[in-house]
């Protein structure tokens, strides 16, 4: 029911920066209770969780990322996106928005975009 959709640029050159943008379908993003998250996969690598933004806008990084990340929101377009500066090759990654939220002390993820390979290569 529920429908994520990322978009932006497939390739982006090191030392720029990486934008994505998920369009989110079938629920709203200030809806309590859940929150919008994006999530990464480099090439051969398990899934790494990025950073968090909650209903309410407020917002969480992974500490290996926090010093580049930021994550924003268009509540009008049911849009929320990541600007990742500062790029490298080992920012090359499958990156995946998701609908998280807590049971308990476990986050889970219900929703999940189909996912987009953004390449970082001059």
């Amino acid at each position: 029911q529920v429908q994520l959709q990322e978009s932006g640029p497939g390739l982006v050159k090191p030392s720029q920066t990486l934008s994505l943008t998920c369009t989110v379908s079938g629920g709203s993003i200030t809806t309590s209770y859940y929150a919008w998250t994006w999530i990464r996969q480099p090439p051969g690598k398990g899934l790494e969780w990025v950073g968090i933004i909650g209903h309410d806008g407020s917002t969480y990084y992974s500490p290996s990322l926090k010093s580049r990340t930021s994550i924003s929101r268009d509540t009008s377009k049911n849009q929320f996106s990541l600007q990742l500066s500062s790029v490298t090759p080992e920012d090359t990654a499958v990156y995946y928005c998701a609908r998280e939220f807590k049971n308990g002390s476990l986050s889970q993820y219900d929703y999940w975009g189909q996912g987009t390979l953004v390449t970082v290569s001059s």
